[in-house]
């Protein structure tokens, strides 16, 4: 029964997963969860210009309007917690002068690891002018924001909306080039559609808010989670949202009296089981008393959301152990 406490790492950063929430909610033009995203990421070390890059880059994918909304709402935002502001861009608009185009074709040959043609640009030849000397030769040749990063974000972006899945795939490609991995992209992906579709969840689905993304906890969880802090006072209560198929890892609440934890269903199907012994289904009304010093995980059923209210209960000498994952051969077995 005995295990190690788990460091593990993160697919993505928490200023990464900030910069995805940047990208997705200003495709969607959801102005409250961009505001919260921009939050997120000053409080991970994103710094005032590298979001106003983001910002600025994403009006080619997403257009003025929704570039032009989400910077008001970085203005206000900024105006709000007094980012750091970082390092401008080095390659101001208008510097390149008559060298847009070659140095455009240069940069994108080396996003894209090799030279870009096809049927479209010769049917097109002006729209291929506007990438090499616009997108390529200007956008991508400021310096404050690196390439990999650029492509986080466009590629967020694309994710966000369903008429744009071909140029997100071709960004995945080049996002590949320039240092996303496949479990990233896989994450950037995974993450923007799961908000999407939280964000469509029936208003009554619960009387607990969804929440924020579980960030801190990312680590010890497989898929995505969201939290909401209920009360800090007396017991302290949170609201846990799990995604179809999410879980988190088998753990332990230590203590030496007392302690332990009591979850209360909320909404919608879910799993609990200890170590050793078979996995029980939770729906909306029940509860679970975990002793403490029992190793056990809780999540989310394959095919469906799940949330529940978990409190914790006071003891002696506590402290919470986080140990392997529950991984997909045992969370089918489990939930079969």
């Amino acid at each position: 029964m005995a295990c190690a406490i788990m460091a593990g790492a993160a697919e993505l950063t928490a200023k990464e997963t900030a910069i995805v929430d940047i990208g997705a909610w200003t495709a969607r033009g959801e102005q409250d969860r961009l505001g919260a995203a921009f939050k997120a990421g000053f409080g991970a070390g994103l710094t005032l210009n590298e979001a106003k890059e983001l910002v600025g880059q994403l009006y080619a994918y997403c257009g003025f309007s929704r570039a032009l909304n989400a910077a008001g709402t970085l203005m206000k935002v900024a105006d709000e917690v007094k980012p750091t502001e970082g390092s401008a861009a080095d390659m101001p608009r208008g510097s390149l002068g008559g060298k847009a185009l070659e140095i455009g074709t240069v940069n994108q040959t080396k996003l894209c690891g090799g030279p870009v043609k096809g049927a479209l640009f010769d049917f097109h030849p002006q729209l291929d002018e506007y990438l090499k000397t616009h997108l390529f030769g200007d956008i991508f040749a400021r310096g404050n924001v690196d390439w990999r990063t650029r492509e986080i974000v466009t590629i967020a972006a694309l994710a966000a909306r369903p008429e744009t899945e071909p140029q997100m795939k071709a960004h995945i490609a080049i996002g590949k080039v320039n240092g996303v991995t496949d479990a990233q992209a896989k994450a950037i992906v995974r993450r923007v559609q799961v908000a999407a579709t939280s964000a469509a969840l029936p208003t009554d689905w619960s009387p607990i808010p969804v929440g924020e993304p579980n960030t801190a906890y990312a680590k010890y969880f497989i898929g995505n989670s969201y939290l909401h802090k209920l009360t800090l006072d007396q017991v302290p209560a949170f609201g846990v949202t799990f995604e179809p198929g999410c879980r988190n890892n088998w753990h332990i609440h230590h203590a030496k009296t007392g302690g332990g934890q009591m979850l209360i269903v909320t909404a919608g199907e879910g799993f609990y089981q200890e170590w050793d012994k078979p996995a029980h289904r939770l729906k909306k009304g029940d509860t679970v008393n975990i002793p403490a010093n029992v190793k056990h995980w809780h999540g989310a059923a394959p095919d469906s959301w799940f949330q529940h209210i978990a409190l914790e209960v006071p003891g002696i000498e506590q402290s919470n152990e986080w140990c392997e994952p529950v991984d997909d051969a045992a969370y089918a077995e489990a939930t079969k």
